[in-house]
């Protein structure tokens, strides 16, 4: 790597703080600017699979992530009546679950990386700071204005600040950036625990495209998600006009489209107005025709987000960063970052294209409007999982598992 190369991180989720725990072991010079005051502990429950998992025990923090895992045991249905059925358990499922062996709330994940990184001399973090401009992107610098008034100087910007970047549109054409929406809206909150919760993923399908599910965590609440496929263009027209305005409008949206959804809706619903972690949106996946501009490059979700249909966008995050790191360490005196950026995007994207493959029918099938529908679609599910349980049938079954 270049002597100490300059390096400037906007966004402190989890792509950016793994990149600069990389780079501040190969010697760079790393700054994070984080836009909230503080990390938010809240989030939902986000998987870490695949080479995700050699990615975390290289930065020794295996051990910490399986502390923090979410206590799922598995992913179960739940009928008209409230009753469970279809399990698919995570261990003794021969590999098929819905629920993944590294489970973390993602706020916990967020906070291990900040922890891992933040007494490193090498990396330094300002909360509460964002890029109000970057001024100049040419052969030599990247000069940014701060949001509090400073203008300061790096070698690189890495643009990790989420899928609605504000860098991203900043610094690259709105040609070179695709808007792909699934149809899906989502909206996620924090709930006490009930003595009635269970440490299983709860899924109930409740008709006119509505979805509802209950999720443990390690800290004695539940996570709650209630999701929403149209079913027509002025239900579409509503969901798109409530993601661009404030809590409150979404609020009662919600109250509108759930409240004669049956099970636990009017239970999470009344806990919606207290919730600290009350996070509504469409889901959309991004891609991009190239993810960097001369010294800018985007990474994670800016550049790439799959949607959580993939459940790979946390990993896909974690390997961009190793690989981004890795790209930029073999920089030599005086190259320009743009050849470790081009070396980046040709050994990533592959792989990234290939996450966003999502087939047509998804989500939909998962939606059905009709009682009919989801009546049939109940039992294919449980067909399934009592063939997942079948360990002899499974075994016959060329299931690819994570390494």
């Amino acid at each position: 790597m270049q002597p100490t190369m300059r390096v400037l991180i906007s966004g402190g989720g989890i792509a950016g703080p793994t990149l600069a725990w990389f780079l501040a072991k190969a010697g760079a010079q790393v700054t994070v600017f984080e836009r909230s005051h503080e990390l938010p502990p809240h989030g939902q429950g986000i998987d870490i699979t695949g080479s995700a998992i050699t990615v975390i025990k290289k930065m020794g923090l295996l051990d910490e992530v399986r502390r923090l895992n979410t206590t799922e045991k598995g992913t179960q249905f739940i009928d008209p009546q409230g009753r469970p059925f279809a399990p698919f358990p995570l261990n003794g499922g021969a590999g098929v679950s819905f629920t993944n062996e590294l489970e973390i709330i993602r706020g916990d994940l967020a906070k291990l990386l900040y922890d891992a990184t933040e007494n490193d001399a090498n990396v330094s973090y300002r909360f509460g700071v964002t890029v109000k401009e970057v001024v100049s992107n040419d052969d030599s610098i990247v000069q940014v204005e701060t949001s509090d008034g400073e203008m300061q100087e790096f070698d690189l910007l890495v643009a990790a600040d989420g899928q609605w970047s504000k860098l991203r549109k900043q610094c690259f054409p709105p040609e070179s950036i695709q808007v792909i929406d699934k149809g899906m809206n989502v909206a996620y909150w924090t709930v006490p625990r009930s003595p009635s919760d269970n440490d299983w993923w709860n899924i109930y399908l409740a008709g006119r495209g509505r979805i509802i599910s209950l999720r443990p965590d390690p800290h004695g609440s539940t996570r709650t998600m209630l999701d929403l496929m149209p079913c027509n263009d002025t239900q579409k027209r509503e969901w798109q006009e409530a993601s661009e305005g404030g809590r409150k409008v979404q609020q009662e949206l919600l109250r509108r489209e759930f409240a004669d959804a049956g099970w636990q809706a009017q239970r999470v619903l009344d806990c919606m107005d207290q919730s600290p972690d009350f996070y509504f949106h469409p889901l959309h996946q991004i891609k991009m025709t190239k993810w960097s501009n001369n010294r800018v490059i985007c990474l994670g979700d800016t550049a790439f987000a799959p949607t959580p249909l993939t459940g790979m966008g946390t990993s896909m995050a974690i390997i961009g960063a190793y690989c981004l790191a890795g790209e930029l360490s073999k920089l030599s005196n005086g190259q320009h970052p743009s050849e470790a950026f081009e070396a980046y995007e040709s050994v990533l994207r592959p792989f990234v294209e290939e996450v966003q493959k999502i087939p047509f029918f998804i989500p939909g099938i998962a939606h059905p409007e009709q009682a009919w529908k989801r009546w049939l679609l109940h039992n294919c599910i449980a067909v399934v999982s009592s063939l997942a349980r079948t360990p002899w049938i499974m075994n016959k079954l060329p299931i690819k598992r994570d390494d």
